[in-house]
């Protein structure tokens, strides 16, 4: 699938993953606060933003995606940083393709599916999607009028703000999604899920350095995964994001920063 995307700076390779309901323009302050470490590619996931849309949503295609956004560019070697769901699309690429990777960050996620998939955050995931595909928004004049039509399902101010984001102006000045909530909503548990959890025997993954970080307030990194991640990585450092919950980037994008140029210094 051709990606859509967004370039900043110039130096190594850098590709970021933006998390579900996000986009590339999540990362535009962080690309350009490190381009001057960096040469910064933001895709827009498979259907996000401006990609295509498509009913497959799993980690194998979304891993496979950037595969194909960095043979497009011809990039042989480059590091690969994600949060969220990108986090986890990005652990997948590593496995798959560890020889394509200076390096490989992931923000604040486990790469594992949660012992019971239906977690209180499924839930919210699954409320969230309904309410972005039962709001008609086609008569809407204003963001505002949208907003208002939102505000009774999804309560959260931020959560709003964040699903605003994928609003689309149509030429006829009515309003759509950008994100195609049908198929994230029918593929929900192939995005809570993750890596296998390694076996005894398994073959670690390894050539490159790997850094998490974890928001301090954030439990979408649980420490009971940290053998397991060492398993699979390692090289595996983790990092403590102070003053943030799980979207770092926005919570305290001064210590992401710094975290991605420090990184680079490996």
């Amino acid at each position: 699938m051709k990606l859509f995307y967004r370039k900043y700076g110039d130096g190594p390779p850098l590709i970021i993953l933006h998390g579900l309901y996000g986009s590339s323009d999540n990362w535009v302050t962080i690309a350009k606060a490190v381009s001057k470490k960096y040469t910064v590619c933001l895709p827009d996931l498979r259907n996000h933003g401006q990609s295509p849309h498509s009913d497959v949503h799993d980690y194998d295609s979304l891993s496979t995606d950037i595969f194909e956004l960095a043979s497009e560019h011809g990039l042989e070697k480059f590091y690969l940083a994600g949060h969220s769901m990108g986090g986890k699309a990005a652990a997948f690429f590593a496995v798959r393709w560890p020889e394509k990777l200076l390096g490989l960050v992931i923000a604040d996620i486990s790469p594992f599916a949660a012992p019971d998939i239906r977690t209180q955050e499924y839930h919210q995931h699954i409320s969230i999607l309904n309410s972005i595909i039962g709001t008609d928004i086609s008569s809407a004049g204003t963001r505002s009028d949208v907003e208002l039509l939102l505000r009774e399902k999804i309560t959260s101010s931020r959560t709003r703000g964040m699903i605003m984001k994928n609003l689309l102006r149509l030429p006829d000045n009515r309003f759509s999604w950008k994100i195609n909530a049908p198929a994230l909503l029918m593929n929900i548990e192939k995005i809570m899920s993750g890596l296998p959890r390694p076996a005894d025997n398994y073959t670690s993954v390894t050539g490159f350095p790997v850094l998490f970080l974890k928001g301090e307030h954030s439990e979408y990194l649980p420490g009971s995964d940290i053998n397991d991640i060492l398993k699979i990585f390692p090289a595996a450092e983790f990092r403590i994001i102070s003053n943030a919950g799980h979207w770092v980037h926005s919570d305290n994008p001064e210590a992401v920063i710094k975290a991605l140029v420090d990184f680079g210094d490996h």
